[in-house]
């Protein structure tokens, strides 16, 4: 602890002779102070050199890069949104007072962990003048502009004097995203972009394939033909017509180009997965023809696989932005490597030629040269497993780039025998040595089977998480709260930083507070705990909200009388609110006069009924699947109702007379086709309408940032 405590004091010492200094910010940033500060409240201007105005990175992972001008106009806006700083954007030659001015230089510190120069570095330079960055290229000052908004956030507006030169140790950090076993909308994935770019991650990999993780021999044909398997591409295009079956659980092309086209805006690079030969039941399901006995897998021998792999790919590599596409290529037939390797080297020839080489391709470690795979080394590898792989050994000494996904910081979400739900700080402090984790860590076992620090094959880290037991298991925001708390301990190591764990909690608090363009918490500003209420006591179109806030509610056909909604017809109150997310209270009083199906509160997230479908019970429903308690509410009677979410769990408690209980809102997951497990959801409060379908009535409506301790 003393040691601890000894080395923490130092890294923030500084003195006036300039000290090299570490900035608490996550990543941490090299710091050289030499005294004072500059108070960004004096702030008017961010000035752009003129000569690099419309200057782009040519040498990151997206074929879309922004203009510096257009990196300069979205920081303008994060100032703004953030810091309060409302100041103009121009160009000029020079820098001005008060100003930032962004520019694109040099400078020998430009280089990654293998010494190699990166276009992601950049020089940060601060005085009584304002700040000057220089990026190496428009995105290494794009993520300078990060840096001065953490620290800006931690010292009350105040930057250190001094300067900067920071790069990253690797050249790929982010995650990677399961959609193919649980949708997620459009606006979800942009959040996420926002949230990976304020720690200075750089890619987004999208899973965008796959069938539910099921053992298909337990399986008739017909059975294996019929399960949840999905393709989120949607398009019009007459040569993969019947292939995706789920238009209302896929992107079009017009919003997949939004989704990249966002990403990039803030630095992040989409990495588009389709999954063949394994993990392709959706494939099979659409030309059952194609399939192994093992329907999940594609019979390469076939003559029309290969074909129908070009067909799908030469549709959908027009949509792609990313300089590096993944075909999958995981858990293959063991006793067909040399049919796997033929297709994984037609499918990189065919990428190549019809990109005209702007692309290269990746695979998941899955078999290696000393197995027989004689994949070519212009494929690079990206590997998540030891028993499938030692990269060290079987990639990278015969000369493959290899991304780290090593199933150490591997989640699987909902429930797993094996993996964890969570990213937890331990797991990056402590490391699998008793040290920080690290992208060159590619076995946790054994440290003699991973590469030095400044091997150059290594690409970077990008952390996992799955969704083996398909859409029900988890919500859409469940993805957000496995990585919210640990990713950006991880982005710092990706990026090559050292933040001790003390550091870390001290500021990640406050930095997660501001992250721009988004609100994945899906919190609301309130006064108090009590973030709404409505006692419906006049029957007015408008309904006031007693707690101070002012999100009065608006009446859409519906009639109010003895401090009561009454409900019919299709009427509804409107609020200003979307979701609530983890903790809250949502209380009520309700009298169903129907037991026709109908709709208490409904959001963008989710959606609580009273009765769904040929059911009259109390359910919950997100991401269209419905999670239901062995409750109906009681006809003609009024009941106390209480919807609360505490952690990952979410509850409903009623009152009915002098009678009460708690129930909890439970998912039920197939395990491998022959078993099941019952887990927890949890599931935000939705209120954006209130009571549309419903008959009956509703009184004293109350919404709390906070669940009672007694809810479990």
């Amino acid at each position: 602890m003393r040691l601890r405590l000894f080395l923490q004091v130092c890294s923030f010492a500084t003195s006036w002779l300039g000290v090299q200094a570490r900035l608490v910010t996550v990543p941490i940033v090299p710091f050289t102070e030499t005294g004072g500060s500059y108070d960004l409240s004096a702030l008017t201007e961010i000035v752009v050199d003129s000569r690099y105005v419309n200057a782009i990175d040519h040498n990151g992972q997206t074929l879309i890069p922004p203009t510096l001008q257009e990196f300069a106009e979205t920081f303008q806006e994060d100032l703004k949104s953030v810091l309060g700083l409302d100041v103009q954007v121009s160009k000029g030659s020079a820098r001005k007072k008060n100003s930032i001015f962004l520019t694109l230089g040099n400078q020998t510190g430009f280089v990654d962990a293998a010494g190699k120069w990166t276009a992601e570095a950049y020089e940060l330079k601060v005085d009584g003048t304002g700040a000057v960055i220089t990026g190496a290229s428009p995105l290494g000052a794009w993520w300078a502009t990060r840096s001065i908004i953490q620290i800006a956030t931690t010292s009350d507006s105040a930057l250190p004097k001094g300067s900067a030169v920071d790069a990253p140790g690797w050249g790929t950090r982010g995650v990677m995203l399961d959609a193919g076993r649980h949708f997620y909308p459009e606006e979800f994935l942009i959040e996420m972009c926002s949230y990976l770019s304020f720690f200075k991650q750089n890619i987004f990999h999208l899973h965008l394939s796959d069938n539910i993780y099921n053992n298909v021999g337990l399986y008739s044909r017909e059975e294996s033909l019929s399960l949840y398997a999905a393709f989120r591409l949607w398009s019009d295009d007459e040569a993969v017509a019947g292939l995706n079956r789920r238009a209302n659980e896929s992107y079009t092309r017009t919003q997949f180009d939004n989704i990249q086209t966002k990403c990039a805006q803030r630095g992040v690079t989409i990495i588009p997965e389709i999954e063949a030969p394994g993990h392709a039941l959706v494939i099979v399901q659409w030309k059952p023809e194609l399939g192994l006995s093992d329907l999940s897998m594609l019979n390469i021998s076939h003559p029309d696989t290969i074909p129908t792999m070009k067909t799908i790919w030469g549709t959908f590599l027009p949509w792609f932005h990313s300089k590096v596409v993944h075909i999958g290529a995981d858990e293959y037939e063991s006793g067909l490597v040399a049919d796997y390797t033929r297709f994984v080297n037609e499918m990189n020839t065919f990428i190549q030629e019809e990109t005209a080489g702007t692309k290269s391709m990746r695979i998941w470690g899955t078999f290696t040269p000393e197995e027989g795979a004689n994949v070519s080394t212009s494929v690079s590898i990206q590997h998540w497993e030891v028993f499938e792989d030692l990269p060290y050994y079987d990639y990278i000494e015969n000369g493959y780039h290899v991304l780290n996904s090593d199933d150490y910081v591997y989640l699987v979400g909902g429930w797993s025998g094996s993996y964890p739900q969570v990213l937890t700080e331990t797991k990056i402090f402590d490391g699998p040595y008793g040290h920080a984790y690290s992208p060159i860590i590619f076995d946790a076992t054994n440290k003699t089977d991973n590469p030095a620090r400044n091997n150059s094959l290594v690409v970077g880290e990008a952390a996992a998480l799955w969704n083996d037991y398909g859409p029900n298991s988890t919500t859409v925001l469940s993805a957000y709260y496995s990585w919210r708390v640990a990713l950006p301990a991880l982005a710092d190591k990706q990026w090559g930083g050292d933040i001790t764990a003390d550091e870390y909690d001290s500021v990640f608090d406050a930095l997660h507070a501001v992250i721009p363009d988004q609100n994945l918490d899906r919190a609301i500003e309130s006064k108090s705990d009590t973030i709404l209420h409505y006692t419906f006591e006049s029957n007015s179109k408008t309904v006031t909200d007693k707690s101070g806030n002012g999100y009065d509610g608006t009446v859409h056909g519906c009639k109010i009388a003895d401090k009561s909604l009454h409900l019919a017809d299709g009427c509804y109150l409107e609020t200003p609110l979307g979701s609530k997310g983890r903790d809250y209270t949502l209380s009520f009083r309700v009298k169903p006069t129907s037991h026709i199906p109908g709709t208490l509160f409904a959001g963008p997230d989710s959606t609580f009924v009273n009765g769904n479908g040929s059911i009259t019970n109390a359910t919950l429903i997100s991401g269209n699947n419905p999670y239901s308690l062995n409750y109906t509410l009681p006809l003609n009677t009024w009941t106390d109702v209480s919807l609360i979410a505490q952690g990952n769990q979410t509850f409903l408690q009623v009152s009915e007379g002098s009678s009460s209980k708690t129930m909890e809102f439970l998912t039920r997951i197939g395990v491998n086709g022959d078993s099941l497990v019952w887990a927890p959801i949890a599931v935000e409060a939705p209120l954006t309408r209130i009571g549309e379908g419903f008959t009956g009535l509703m009184q004293n409506i109350v919404l709390k940032g906070s669940a009672p301790e007694s809810s479990s």
